[in-house]
């Protein structure tokens, strides 16, 4: 960006300067200059065209200056870490485009070996990530794009085969490398949750909809942090942690109401929240080191798991 600023410095002095006293002057090669200018035209809208009179570039427009949002290097580091988050994305069909584009804008610091530093020591490890056909996120994505019906075959976690499914496509949700779709279901007259990969045989119906905005996800959750999960009813839970797990809690912000209460041997975690599933997911997860106080429901969850938990431990004993 510094090179950039250069040029753009030069050229708005009036000076006529060409590739080749740029380059002798910040000395480098009259290619990066030409690739600059390149991009500084393409890229970046600067109005750069060459006089053939006084032998060098200046600016159809005399004010044209370089944004000077441009030459933050907070900016531009923030820029570089957003592309290694993009890794996220990297099996999805969103990701080709999305490093294209990126690549495109971060195009002039390709030459500056200082510039990737980060690269190699700010990491976003990789998660799985759900597998789909081209066609689904195709067709999803028209759906949302045109308020348009959906029609597909979907297997749920309950369905041992595949059943027809009409739907309102309100809104695609990404949760730790996987993809939903939120949409209200005709059939179940109700807003639910799809998988993308449980889907089959997608198509649009000639049939369109407005998208209501009180069916907004992150309406429904509000205050809420446990991904994409949405329920009907919004419980009030409390939640003993212990060792690690309560290092753990205490490190994130899961719930805009939470409370956290220090015991001598743990924490209490309480808040409300929608996302029912969600929750059960995290104490499930935590094992020995999360205790569930309430709602009445989550311990009756939890104390089922525990149970088939010790039926299927026993046949390892056999």
């Amino acid at each position: 960006m510094p090179r950039l600023y250069f040029i753009d410095r030069e050229i708005a002095s009036g000076k006529y300067p060409n590739t080749r006293t740029l380059a002798e002057t910040y000395e480098t090669g009259t290619a990066t200059i030409s690739r600059d200018i390149e991009f500084m035209r393409d890229m970046l809208n600067a109005p750069i065209e060459y006089d053939y009179t006084n032998k060098g570039y200046y600016y159809t427009e005399k004010t044209f200056r370089l944004p000077a949002a441009y030459s933050s290097a907070e900016d531009m580091l923030a820029l570089g870490m957003a592309k290694t988050l993009l890794s996220l994305y990297k099996n999805t069909p969103v990701y080709e485009a999305a490093k294209q584009l990126m690549d495109s804008v971060t195009a002039p610091l390709e030459e500056d070996e200082n510039s990737h530093w980060y690269e190699d020591r700010i990491i976003v490890p990789p998660v799985p990530s759900t597998q789909f056909s081209p066609e689904i996120w195709h067709n999803v994505c028209e759906g949302l794009r045109k308020n348009r019906v959906l029609k597909f075959e979907y297997r749920s976690t309950w369905d041992s085969g595949y059943t027809p499914r009409r739907v309102l496509p309100y809104q695609l949700l990404f949760d730790n490398g996987a993809w939903y779709l939120y949409a209200y279901s005709k059939e179940g007259k109700g807003i639910r949750m799809y998988s993308l990969p449980r889907m089959r045989n997608i198509c649009l119906v000639d049939e369109t909809f407005t998208f209501p905005a009180s069916a907004d996800f992150r309406a429904r959750i509000d205050g809420s942090y446990f991904g994409a999960y949405s329920g009907e009813k919004t419980y009030r839970f409390r939640i003993a942690f212990f060792g690690d797990g309560a290092m753990r809690i205490k490190e994130r912000l899961w719930a805009a109401d939470q409370k956290i209460k220090e015991r001598s041997d743990g924490v209490i975690l309480t808040f409300s929240s929608s996302q029912y599933g969600k929750v059960l997911e995290l104490v499930l997860a935590n094992g020995r080191d999360a205790l569930p106080l309430e709602p009445k429901e989550l311990v009756r969850d939890w104390q089922e798991n525990l149970r088939d938990m010790q039926g299927r431990g026993k046949l390892l004993k056999k």
